[in-house]
Order: C-alpha cells, then sequence, then structure tokens
C-alpha cells in the first residue's frame, strides 16, 4: 500500500491547566521539508521533536504547529502593551512617510505581530506537560498517516486504471503488427516501379527490405514496456514508501513509447502512442504525490 505525501492531523489534549494542540499538514516535496513551530517554553523539546516527525512522515513539505492555551485565568498571557504601542507607533511613521492609508481595524493588526504577548520564557516548565507535548504530537502523527494511507488507497486505484488502460492500448498493437511490414515493403516497391528507366537487383531490394524492416521492428519495445508495466504493479503492492521507484519506473515506461512511435511509421499505431503518452503524464503527475 502506497502512501501519499498530502496530509492533515490534528490533536488537542489537556495537561497541567492547558490544552495543547498540535496540527501538522503535508504537501509533496522531494525531500524532508520541515517547519516547526511551537512555543518558546517547549524549545528543549524541539530537537526531539523534529526527529519524531522526520521518522514517521519520511519525506514531503511538513508544517507543524504546537499551541499551548491556559485554562486557568491566572496563568493566561498578557498582553504586551509596550510592544502594541511600539508596533502601532512604527506603523503610523510608515503610513505618513509612503502616504499609505492607517489600517481601519488595528486591533486585527497589532495583535498578529509577533510577542505582543507577555511569556515568561524562563518559567520551569512541568515534565508532565512536556510529556503531554510529546504525545499530542504523537496523536497528530498517527492522524496524519491515517489521512495519508487513505489518500495512497485513491492514488493507487487510480495508477491501476491507468496501466490498465496503456495494457489495453499495447495489446491493440498487435492487431497492426501482421499488415505494418507488408504495407511498408508494397509502398518501396510502388515507389521503385513509378521510377523510369531503373534498373535494380530484386534478390537485393530484398535484403535491403529486411534489414529496413528489422529496424522498425518493435518487439523488444514491447517485452519491455510490458515489463514496466508489471513492475509498477508489483511496486504499487510493495512497502509504503515507493514514490521514487515509481517514478523511475515511469521514466523507462516513456523511454519505450517514444521508441514505439518513432519505428511505428504507421498511422493508428502512432495515434495509440500519443494515448499512451497522455495516460503516462497523467501517472508521471501524480507520482510525484507518493510517499
Amino acid at each position: 500500500m502506497i502512501l501519499s505525501m498530502t496530509g492533515f492531523g490534528k490533536a488537542t489534549m489537556v495537561v497541567c491547566d492547558k490544552k495543547i494542540t498540535a496540527e501538522i499538514k503535508t504537501l509533496n516535496s522531494k525531500q524532508m521539508d520541515l517547519t516547526v513551530k511551537l512555543s518558546l517554553l517547549y524549545r528543549e523539546i524541539e530537537l526531539e521533536l523534529r526527529n519524531m516527525i522526520a521518522q514517521e512522515l519520511g519525506r514531503g513539505k511538513v508544517d507543524v504547529y504546537v499551541t499551548s492555551e491556559s485554562l486557568d485565568s491566572a496563568g493566561a498571557a498578557q498582553l504586551n502593551v509596550e510592544m502594541l504601542r511600539s508596533y502601532k507607533k512604527q506603523l503610523e511613521n510608515v503610513s505618513r512617510e509612503l502616504s499609505l492609508p492607517e489600517p481601519e481595524d488595528w486591533y486585527t493588526i497589532l495583535l498578529r505581530m509577533p510577542d505582543v504577548y507577555r511569556q515568561d520564557v524562563n518559567e520551569e516548565v512541568a515534565q508532565d506537560e512536556l510529556d503531554g507535548v510529546r504525545e499530542v504530537v504523537r496523536q497528530a502523527l498517527k492522524a496524519t498517516t491515517a489521512f495519508r494511507t487513505q489518500e495512497g488507497a485513491k492514488l493507487e486505484h487510480f495508477f491501476k486504471g491507468k496501466i490498465a488502460a496503456i495494457q489495453q492500448l499495447l495489446n491493440d498493437i498487435d492487431q497492426y503488427e501482421c499488415t505494418r511490414t507488408e504495407k511498408i515493403k508494397a509502398r518501396l516497391i510502388e515507389q521503385l516501379e513509378q521510377l523510369e528507366k531503373v534498373d535494380y537487383d530484386k534478390n537485393r531490394l530484398e535484403q535491403e527490405l529486411i534489414f529496413y524492416i528489422e529496424k522498425l521492428d518493435i518487439t523488444e519495445e514491447k517485452i519491455r514496456l510490458q515489463n514496466h508495466l508489471n513492475y509498477f504493479l508489483e511496486t504499487l503492492d510493495g512497502n509504503e514508501r515507493q514514490g521514487k521507484k515509481l517514478g523511475f519506473i515511469a521514466q523507462e515506461m516513456g523511454r519505450e513509447i517514444n521508441t514505439t512511435g518513432s519505428k511505428s511509421n504507421h498511422a493508428e499505431m502512432q495515434k495509440i502512442v500519443v494515448e499512451m503518452k497522455d495516460h503516462l503524464e497523467q501517472i508521471k503527475e501524480q507520482v510525484l504525490n507518493v510517499l
């Protein structure tokens, strides 16, 4: 079962009179691109959390937000009035210097600025609270993996449908194989006969035709493409983290399809090749989302 790199997970728990929330969002990326935003109070376990997240999620663009909200009004964060005053003064100066209108909603603007809440970053955090942060992140990771699994199942269904479509097109090529070489041979002979006063060795012509037609033979390309289709399906049923491998297989499929098109020299076969390419491009696009 493959996993998607697109995921979302959220978990909340109450510990030490605080509501701790962890939220994780993931998108596709070639490598692990991890951003963790959490309170300064929990900085001592940030590296531990990063290692936990990276090990569980593997790769992708991952944004993690860990927040805490005091349920005790006495311990609630206080507005930093001096900081708010400083921000407001700076914005007013910018407004005058750049001839810009002042904000209509000062509260919304100022409360979004950094460090507008007083926090005693030196206060000692209880071990139970740190354990609670670890646990809520684990729960959010579990929810994210479940989301990725669900999306992965959709991708697997999509891939199998596209592979089946390419397989059918590959089978359709066979009906043109028998007549293709005969048509090529007949066309070449007809063109020679249209030339006036040209004498040629029919035995040599037969040898050259055989050589020419062998160069147009696509048997090997068909066999290799069939092997790639089978290998793609086998890889889908392998372990979870197969995205890069599936991408490599799709590239090899493209090589064989392109070579088949260049050798086909047949209108109907070239139409089939175009359809194969269309399905393959959709596969390549979605493979980028596979873990």
